[in-house]
């Protein structure tokens, strides 16, 4: 049997191609799905924890002071380093140039290190700062020039080894001069040199502006304090040397059961804190089950047909004495076969277009942590080829089952006519019922628990989705031959008015349902896919978008020091400057959270509540509710804080880090702070990091900090535009699928109906009026398809996209109207290009000859 079956694909080696090509494609496309999301998932995790370096353990904030941390951690046999991850801030002079610069503690090993050091090195000693080039550039200094810090101390703290004399042309590098500015506060400064020039690679510190390098000694001191411990509790990153999980269980019990991290757990915390779940995770695996999903139903359908084709091939077997065991094994043999070898040409090539659009994004996307090579994984290789093998041998099952029962002899008979009577069965029309109504209220169902965030696991609501959402739409490709038909007939009645050939056309969508309904469906699957990938991306996107605004409502924050006001000229010089589109003044104070946490609110008049991007925070305010950090107590509407005094406030919890105070609870709480900070909005289109250096520049003569959520968000988008980016790439080998599983089935539909063309030939239809009747019928199918899935894909994309991002905020069905006109065009030239290739040479045969085919 081996080797007829091999024989036999030799003969059918031209219809064979196109399910080989389809069946490849498929297989591409569930393999550049899988890569693509290895490479999200990694991308979207070192994101998260690009502040971590490389570090193999991450042990969150404790209770116990740091330096102990640090003390035990060092002890733990394994550990080879542990650093922690302090950060500050410090103010650099050099001539009439300031700038303040965030500052990370230097790490004892580069493993541990999140910036990477282009010239010169990492700070040793408490005299010596790193700095980015653009703030080195900003200063006009180069490396081994002297810089001045300046930093204030409060009298009622140590100053450690400050002295009081002034700092000459001959004091030593660190020296401070003690310059009392008012009764509460000292200025002093030091000389410290700058040793290296640092760059953020993986936009770790994008937030405020990149990040300068500085001993723990040295961030200790500026921060106007002379130990570490006083700082608070903070992260400790562990290198390790030797197996990472027995380390970890060490360092667990010698940190009295302290909640120690690996780096990838720790990311997944960050992104779940980020989004109410591992959101990239999600998205991944989302994609992945609906590529093999429909990368299955097209696969399926164009190899069914061709096997359909030789089923009086199979019954001259029979005749000569095969039995019914070896015609089916034949069979599946064939489809097992063509299954590998398609199936391992589109690993091939799958992994060859995930590495080309990963060589395009690296070299365009600057500051994206992108990995420069695909790296093949066993689930990778093995997946799409057991895909194609399964996919292709359960589409051979029904058609060869159906051969070896036909009896040989009624099987070489010419076939009946198909007839205009003829109907699916009710087994049919009941099975597609239970799917569909099935499969939607599912969908309904995952996308009702994602939004309510009412799961067991962050995933449930995604599982469920995606079963509900392939079980609807198998229940409508079951049920298709019901109601495609009665559409394209629909469609066909005003398009039967054109001419005679439009009339016929319109006439023949309804003489074979089946046909009818086989030939669409090809495009409806992959106009389903592309529309839904369209929308999805686009839905989500904007819902990302709200994400980070609610995240970060405020683009860009200028924070003095509290209780002192800041010096009105300066807010008009930010206001001044290019890309700021509003400056609002606001107070800056402490207050106790219910848990007994000290942390900073801003006051915000609601007459600026326009500074800010979250428009439900902005409406807040504006109804006299104040605004309060999710991650406090969860969802409130009411909230006891406690500052100069204790007061129940009406609140609305959001995703922000920082409470957002109306006036009137300014004074229930006795808050009476001097405006010290500007709240800035920026214009649309503006680079966040370039305005984000200007102010710094304008505000530079003043002991202010700048952070800019703006530049933050600017670098996560980049992180989704590459996603989005490999979202299309996949896509556009969606449209191929459909396009090849279009071709064949018309193709094969018109090659059937030859003996139908040479008969309309024989009572007088023209050559010209055959070839426009098949390309009618051909893009009058092809349309209704595509029409089909464009209505189809609007709702799984909405549906995926709410499933997917529901916990994170509200999803609005955004349409990419311009996409789906350009996939109704290619729908329609796919259709007439399909139609008439074949009719050409239908119209081209002698109708005498025409009738004599088999």
């Amino acid at each position: 049997m081996l080797r007829l079956t091999l024989a036999q694909m030799r003969r059918s080696l031209g219809r064979l191609v196109a399910a080989g090509v389809a069946i490849l494609l498929g297989s591409a496309f569930v393999t550049a799905t899988l890569t693509a999301g290895d490479v999200i998932t990694r991308g979207g995790y070192d994101a998260m924890t690009a502040a971590y370096g490389t570090a193999d353990l991450v042990v969150p904030p404790v209770d116990t002071p740091i330096s102990r941390v640090l003390a035990t951690a060092r002890a733990v046999p394994g550990v080879t380093a542990a650093d922690p991850l302090l950060m500050g801030w410090g103010t650099f002079e050099s001539g009439r140039r300031t700038v303040n610069e965030t500052l990370v503690s230097a790490p004892s090993t580069p493993s541990l290190g999140s910036l990477e050091v282009v010239e010169g090195r990492v700070p040793t000693s408490a005299t010596e700062v790193a700095l980015p080039a653009a703030s080195a550039e900003r200063l006009g200094v180069g490396v081994g020039d002297t810089l001045q810090a300046r930093w204030y101390v409060w009298p009622e703290e140590p100053t450690g080894d400050v002295t009081a004399e002034p700092a000459g042309e001959d004091a030593e590098a660190g020296d401070a001069v003690a310059a009392p500015a008012d009764d509460d506060v000292e200025e002093l400064t030091g000389d410290v040199v700058l040793v290296g020039l640092v760059e953020d690679p993986n936009n770790a510190w994008s937030r405020y502006g990149g990040a300068g390098l500085a001993t723990v000694e040295a961030i200790t001191r500026w921060g106007g304090a002379t130990d570490p411990d006083a700082f608070g509790p903070t992260n400790v990153l562990v290198d390790v040397d030797g197996d990472v999980e027995t380390v970890r269980a060490a360092l667990t019990q010698e940190l009295a059961g302290a909640d120690v991290l690996t780096r990838d757990e720790a990311a997944a915390r960050a992104v779940e804190q980020w989004g109410g779940g591992n959101v990239i995770v999600m998205v991944v695996l989302g994609f992945a089950a609906v590529a093999m999903l429909v990368a299955a139903l097209v696969i399926a359908n164009t190899f069914q047909v061709i096997v359909a084709q030789r089923t009086r091939m199979l019954a001259l077997l029979r005749c000569v004495g095969a039995r019914r065991g070896q015609l089916r094994t034949a069979v599946l043999l064939e489809a097992g076969i063509l299954g590998v070898v398609s199936g391992v040409a589109g690993v091939v090539t799958g992994l060859a277009l995930a590495q080309g659009a990963l060589s395009v994004l690296s070299r365009t996307q600057d500051g994206v942590p992108l990995p420069t090579t695909v790296t093949p994984t066993l689930g990778n290789v093995l997946v799409p080829v057991l895909v194609a093998v399964l996919v292709t041998v359960g589409a051979a099952l029904v058609p060869a089952r159906a051969a070896t029962r036909v009896s040989p002899v009624a099987a070489l008979r010419p076939a009946d006519a198909p007839s205009v009577r003829a109907r699916p069965g009710r087994v049919r029309l009941v099975l597609s019922l239970l799917l569909t109504v099935g499969g939607f209220v599912a969908l309904a169902g995952g996308v009702a628990l994602a939004r309510a965030g009412i799961a067991v696991d962050a995933m449930l609501p995604l599982a469920i989705g995606v079963l509900g959402g392939g079980a609807s739409f198998v229940g409508l490709l079951v049920g298709s031959p019901l109601w495609v038909p009665k559409v394209v007939s629909a469609l066909g009645r005003p398009v039967g008015a054109i001419s005679t050939s439009a009339r016929l056309a319109a006439a023949n969508t309804l003489r074979n349902p089946r046909r009818t309904s086989a030939t669409s469906t090809a495009l409806v699957i992959g106009v389903t896919l592309v529309v839904m990938m369209s929308t999805g991306a686009v839905s989500a996107q904007q819902s990302l978008a709200r994400g980070f605004d609610e995240r970060g409502p405020v683009d860009l924050l200028v924070l003095g020091t509290p209780g002192e006001a800041l010096d009105a000229a300066g807010r008009d010089d930010v206001a001044a400057l290019d890309g700021v589109e509003t400056v609002a003044v606001s107070s800056v104070a402490d207050v106790e959270t219910p848990d007994g946490r000290a942390t900073e609110v801003l006051v915000l008049d609601v007459t600026d509540a326009g500074v800010l991007r979250d428009d439900a925070a902005a409406a807040a305010l504006t109804d006299g509710r104040s605004v309060v950090p999710r991650w406090w107590s969860g969802d409130v509407v009411r909230m006891e804080l406690h500052a100069g005094d204790s007061a129940v406030l009406d609140v609305v919890a959001r995703g922000g880090d920082r409470a957002l105070l109306t006036p009137q609870a300014a004074q229930a709480l006795g808050i009476d702070e001097a405006p010290s900070a500007l709240l800035v909005r920026l214009t649309p289109g503006a680079d966040a990091k370039t305005v984000l250096g200007d102010v710094r520049d304008v505000v530079g003569d003043d002991s202010v900090r700048v952070e800019s959520a703006a530049a933050e968000r600017q670098s996560d988008e980049q992180i989704v535009d590459v996603v989005l980016a490999i979202v299309i790439g996949l896509r556009g080998v969606a449209v191929m699928i459909a396009l090849i599983g279009v071709a064949n089935t018309l193709s094969l539909s018109v090659i059937e109906r030859r003996r139908e063309s040479a008969t309309l030939r024989a009572v007088g239809l023209s050559r010209r009026g055959l070839r426009w009747m098949l390309a009618t019928e051909g893009m009058l199918i092809s349309g209704v398809g595509a029409l089909i899935g464009v209505a189809l894909g609007l709702v799984y994309g909405w549906a995926g996209a709410a499933t997917v991002f529901g916990p994170m905020s509200e999803v609005r069905l955004s349409v990419p109207w311009a996409q789906l006109g350009g996939v109704l065009l290619v729908a329609l030239v796919a259709g007439f290009v399909a139609s008439v290739l074949p009719a050409r040479a239908a119209a081209r045969t002698p109708p005498v000859a025409a009738l004599g085919v088999d």
